[in-house]
């Protein structure tokens, strides 16, 4: 006789020693159709092992009575198509779970008492209890079975459930309200779901490494007693943040636990390989999280989840409840493996945030200065604003360089953003600093650099203001940019022609140029499109009007000052939401 047919036959027996039903008759029919089946097939060469699985397997899932295999932890590896009609669970969600979360919690005691017994004895055991699951609440009687099953690489139990009472606590129960404590716990799951999202997806999340912790201290505050992060970095993992009770004096078992290398925590290990989240809501191996940790903590209850986006798995988020405290149930495992997934999507777009970060800050050093030179008469200053595009690479630039016989400068920008708007600006800020040294003429400087983009064929066109300065004379051109202001030391604005072709867009275009001669005390405003073109939440322009307002209070004020006053009128008209980039580079005759 092969193994399965012992074991079949075993099982028969079992279900006959088992008081009569009509279930239990038809089960016990079923599986002598199976011995026999099994005996004919030992007579063909057509289906051998694979064929007796799968009948094993299709008796297994047609069996009249709810039927689940766990594994010697209490953990559901499989569970018959009764099993799921029972309890009103979608068809393989309860495989990986913890069986006695099923149980009531007042018979949970009872429960793991008779599993150990069915695990070193020979023989089943046989309990009343209750399987509360899905608003349900079934009273059954539960029989344990120890199985050795070939292949396998430990044994598993199996449970029969027999149900001798159903009792609905739904709607439909003859209750006249419903129970208001699972209402208000759903909601407390929303709710934390909900600030953890705000959490994870405010801008600081993504532009300092701070997501992790910030979600460790809410989930302490909101739902555990303590809270474990453990990280996937370089190869190894890394205890990553460790938040403890704020009530007890627990700090020096805080910084212990924090030592603590977590590959040392089998509960970490099982999370990471396995790739799903574990609940334990009764306690009875203590050293899930190595040595004596939970003893320490006199913990209660704890679930562990991975820290998971698609396929990978950045970490492992372990939280505790003490044992003062209800524990944790499936609706948490639920709730912490969505949070889970949610911090790790965070994390890796933190990441990716990080090296555009990186990749902005090391192309905008090509195209904007680290500081402005000295310039004997005058006086610099400028600002740069990159908007609310959090730090992408932007198409804005300016420069102040000295010259023979004198000194230059230039602003502009680029029509888009990203690395192309980025190498645009470059060619055109370096372009110009280069032919300044043969040119007098700035504008001769800019029909150049506009030869050379359209050489390149990028496709992008670049609005553009050079100035060439020798003593109080302003040489000035411009490929389509804004006309500069100048601020004169009685208070009154005026405005430079501006104009021409922004460069990049037509082969030949000659750049509009003016001369100005600049007196003591007259300030040259440059500024962007970002500043006069923005729109406020009312739909007003910025625009060169308030601008001149705002100048005007400037008078006999020094750069520095001017450009502030600009940033700070800007920011009030934008209500502090500065959308496009914004540049403004001010130049002062000081004597």
């Amino acid at each position: 006789m092969t193994d399965l047919e012992q074991r079949l036959g075993e099982f028969a027996a079992r279900v006959a020693d088992l008081p009569r039903s009509h279930e239990l008759e038809t089960a016990e029919g079923l599986v002598r159709d199976a011995l026999a089946e099994l005996s004919k097939a030992k007579r063909r060469r057509d289906g051998g092992p694979q064929r007796e699985q799968k009948l094993l397997r299709q008796i297994f899932r047609t069996l009249p009575i709810p039927v689940v295999v766990m594994d010697t932890g209490g953990t559901v590896r499989r569970i018959n198509n009764e099993t799921t009609r029972l309890l009103g669970s979608p068809a393989g969600y309860l495989i990986g779970r913890a069986f006695p979360l099923l149980i009531e919690s007042s018979r949970r005691a009872t429960f793991r008492a008779r599993f150990a017994e069915a695990l070193r004895s020979e023989e089943s055991t046989t309990f009343e209890t209750r399987l509360a699951h899905q608003g349900r609440a079934h009273t059954v009687r539960l029989v344990l079975s120890r199985l050795r099953m070939p292949g396998e690489p430990q044994e598993m139990v199996a449970a029969v459930a027999l149900p001798t009472d159903v009792q609905l606590t739904g709607p439909d129960s003859g209750k006249d309200t419903p129970d208001e404590s699972l209402f208000l716990e759903a909601a407390r799951r929303h709710e934390l779901s909900a600030q953890l999202t705000r959490l994870l997806l405010d801008d600081e999340s993504l532009r300092e490494p701070v997501a992790l912790i910030r979600a460790a201290r809410l989930l302490g505050a909101e739902t555990a007693d303590w809270v474990i992060a453990d990280m996937v970095r370089d190869g190894g993992l890394h205890r990553a943040a460790v938040i403890a009770p704020s009530t007890q004096p627990v700090a020096k078992l805080q910084r212990a636990i924090e030592s603590l290398d977590p590959a040392g925590a089998p509960l970490v290990a099982r999370v990471l390989a396995t790739r799903s989240g574990v609940v334990h809501e009764m306690l009875s191996d203590d050293s899930l999280l190595g040595a004596d940790v939970l003893t320490q903590m006199k913990a209660g209850s704890l679930l562990s989840v991975p820290i998971q986006s698609d396929d990978e798995v950045a970490g492992v988020l372990t939280l505790v409840r003490l044992r003062d405290r209800p524990p944790f149930s499936l609706a948490d495992l639920g709730l912490l493996e969505e949070i889970g997934s949610h911090l790790g999507l965070a994390l890796r777009a933190q990441r990716s945030f990080q090296r555009s970060s990186n990749a902005a800050d090391a192309l905008r050093s090509g195209v904007l200065p680290r500081s402005l030179p000295e310039v004997a008469g005058f006086e610099t200053a400028a600002i740069y604003h990159p908007g609310s595009a959090m730090r992408a690479i932007g198409g804005e630039f300016y420069d102040v360089f000295p010259m023979k016989g004198g000194w230059g400068f230039v602003i502009g920008g680029a029509a888009g953003r990203g690395e192309e708007a980025a190498s645009v600006t470059s060619l055109v800020r370096n372009g110009i600093r280069v032919l300044s040294a043969f040119e007098r003429d700035p504008g001769e400087a800019l029909r150049k650099v506009n030869d050379a983009l359209l050489a390149q064929h990028t496709g992008l066109f670049v609005m553009a203001a050079a100035g060439f300065v020798r003593g109080r004379k302003v040489r000035l051109a411009s490929a389509g940019h804004h006309p500069a202001a100048l601020l004169q030391p009685d208070g009154g604005v005026r405005f430079t022609e501006g104009g021409g072709v922004p460069l990049g867009f037509e082969e030949g275009a000659v750049p509009a140029t003016e001369e100005l001669t600049l007196a003591s005390g007259e300030t040259l405003v440059l500024y962007s499109d970002g500043l006069v073109g923005t729109r406020s939440s009312a739909g007003e322009n910025y625009g060169e009007a308030r601008l001149t307002e705002v100048l005007a209070r400037c008078v006999n004020q020094p750069p520095a000052a001017v450009v502030k006053a600009i940033e700070e009128d800007h920011r009030a008209f934008c209500d502090d939401e500065v959308v496009d980039e914004v540049t403004v580079l001010t130049l002062r005759r000081s004597r």
